[in-house]
């Protein structure tokens, strides 16, 4: 789940969620941007910048390839988002390399993202 402190920015032509500004842990006026799972769009800068990355990244990230690290498993499984929440994230497998799971197959994830999921 998506800790309360993180202030959510909405895209203001449809009030589409595009993410969160994660606020410095050091207490200073520094943010983060994430997107809707929780997954770092850039380092800690002011608030505007992180909201202007927000803008500028949009949703773009949800169509991309991600690589999921799995338990006991050397290389990153290839994965898309099939459903990105608040509360959690479902990622498809489309890695026909990975032979422990079949193609589609669904895996949740919790939010924020914990380091399992990168690009590639």
């Amino acid at each position: 789940m998506i800790p309360t402190n993180w202030i959510s920015h909405r895209r203001p032509e449809d009030n589409e969620l595009l993410g969160y500004l994660r606020p410095g842990e050091d207490g200073s006026d520094r943010f983060t941007p994430v997107n809707v799972f929780g997954y770092p769009l850039g380092t800690a800068t002011t608030e505007d910048e992180a909201r202007r990355i927000l803008e500028s990244v949009g949703l773009s990230y949800l169509a991309e390839t991600w690589l999921l690290t799995i338990p006991n498993r050397v290389e990153p499984v290839a994965v898309q988002i099939v459903e990105a929440t608040p509360q959690h994230l479902r990622v498809k497998n489309v890695d026909f390399g990975y032979a422990a799971a079949d193609i589609g197959q669904i895996f949740v994830l919790d939010v924020p993202e914990t380091g399992k999921l990168r690009l590639p």
